[in-house]
């Protein structure tokens, strides 16, 4: 069986589909491919057409595995954080077989017994929030594999989200011939890739998600996720009043924000976008421009404030700014117009160098994470096509008809004869 590693992410977020194909080596995932489709059918959180949603899963399915030569089949699902609860349990978990010795068994079953304990009809386990052991009076979040005793404690938190989106996501997921892998919420999987959750061990974190029509806030400490709320103002909201003056669509909106580079609000003739329409001819300035979203992003930053005041308020805090969002660079000028010191966080991936794709990513590190305890083996791309494009690309390196060397050469080398 292939030492490689290679799993899937799903994300269903900002009116698109996106998957990132990850290959995991040593602990470190490396990005094979990021594929993004359009969701007419994906209104905020919520799938207003199914059969939209699941042709647009497939289009960026059938793109991925086009270019990496090998079909997906399961994929690690990312779940909104829509009315997020969560639950505490202390299981005891005895020793029973003589050994007096701690297996992975035993952990597996404190796990079981856990996920068990809760019942509410309106919420659904989606992923572990933090797990810690107790074992001879000394608590730690490593696995106790062997050491030797005659019960310990886990302290489990789970996470749960809402039970009618997780279900929608799954079954549009399932309807698009994948199986899923595991579910992680979304919050929490960006928070594993931008630090917030190992930061929050030291000083409270808020991270902040910008994404299109909403912005979503998480509260983490103590290394878990404590409360998440949806601010009902996302970055379309900072050009809303260019948008509705020249009818711009979602894309050129998005461009023009990522044009924005400075909060210089001085007249500015330059003109950094021209369309000319059936009935208007479109020039807006960088002058322009600036007026109009700097202004917005500041009130959106002092409802942030506000917002998080009782949390600030009550000792050191620190801002992680994520998202798609996090893709506007003038953001970055107004980390000090926060109430505590913020960040914009920038995705330095290869491959994925886009606050959108930063749940993705940290989906896999939270997946990492618990198949440390349930010692599951299974990857998303189906195994054999994988070991054949291994065993492809060793024999062309090995013969000279491929790889890195072989296009070196020919770009070094010349013909003097």
């Amino acid at each position: 069986m292939s030492k490689k590693r290679v799993y899937a992410a799903l994300e269903l977020a900002d009116g698109e589909v996106r998957l990132a194909v990850m290959e995991v080596y040593e602990g470190r995932a490396n990005v094979l491919r990021i594929e993004r489709a359009p969701a007419a059918g994906l209104s905020g959180t919520t799938i207003t057409d199914e059969a939209s949603v699941v042709a647009s899963i497939r289009q960026a399915l059938t793109a991925a595995q086009a270019a990496l030569g090998y079909r997906i089949e399961r994929v690690v699902l990312l779940v909104p954080s829509v009315n997020v609860k969560d639950s505490s349990q202390k299981i005891r978990v005895g020793i029973e077989d003589g050994t007096k010795t701690v297996r992975l068994f035993h952990i597996q079953q404190g796990l079981t017994r856990a996920q068990q304990l809760r019942r509410d009809d309106d919420a659904v386990f989606v992923n572990a929030n933090r797990i810690q052991y107790e074992v001879n009076g000394e608590t730690s979040s490593k696995l106790p594999l062997s050491e030797q005793c005659e019960e310990f404690v886990m302290d489990v938190d789970l996470l749960y989200a809402d039970k009618d989106t997780v279900y929608a996501y799954a079954r549009a997921v399932e309807q698009a011939n994948l199986e899923i892998l595991d579910l992680v919420l979304d919050s929490y999987a960006a928070a594993q890739e931008t630090a917030a959750l190992a930061q929050s061990s030291e000083r409270p974190v808020i991270q902040v998600q910008l994404e299109a029509n909403h912005t979503l806030l998480t509260y983490f400490q103590d290394g878990r996720l404590r409360s998440s709320f949806d601010l009902d103002k996302g970055y379309m909201w900072f050009m809303e009043p260019l948008r509705k003056k020249y009818r711009l669509g979602r894309e050129v909106t998005f461009r023009l924000l990522q044009n924005c580079f400075s909060t210089d609000m001085q007249d500015s003739s330059v003109i950094i976008y021209i369309e000319q329409k059936e009935d208007q001819r479109v020039e807006i300035t960088a002058g322009e421009l600036a007026k109009t979203v700097v202004p917005r992003i500041r009130e959106w930053i002092a409802g942030i404030n506000e917002a998080c005041a009782p949390i600030v308020n009550r000792g050191k805090v620190k801002y992680i700014v994520t998202g798609k969002g996090s893709n506007i660079p003038v953001l970055k000028e107004l980390e000090p117009a926060f109430n505590a010191p913020a960040r914009v966080y920038v995705e330095t991936s290869v491959g994925a160098r886009d606050g959108a794709f930063v749940s993705l990513l940290g989906s896999v590190y939270a997946l990492m994470d618990i198949n440390r305890i349930r010692h599951d083996d299974r990857i998303s791309v189906n195994n054999n096509e994988l070991e054949a494009s291994i065993d492809q690309i060793n024999a062309r390196s090995h013969h000279g008809d491929g790889g890195f060397t072989r296009k070196m050469k020919s770009l070094v080398l010349t013909d003097e004869g």
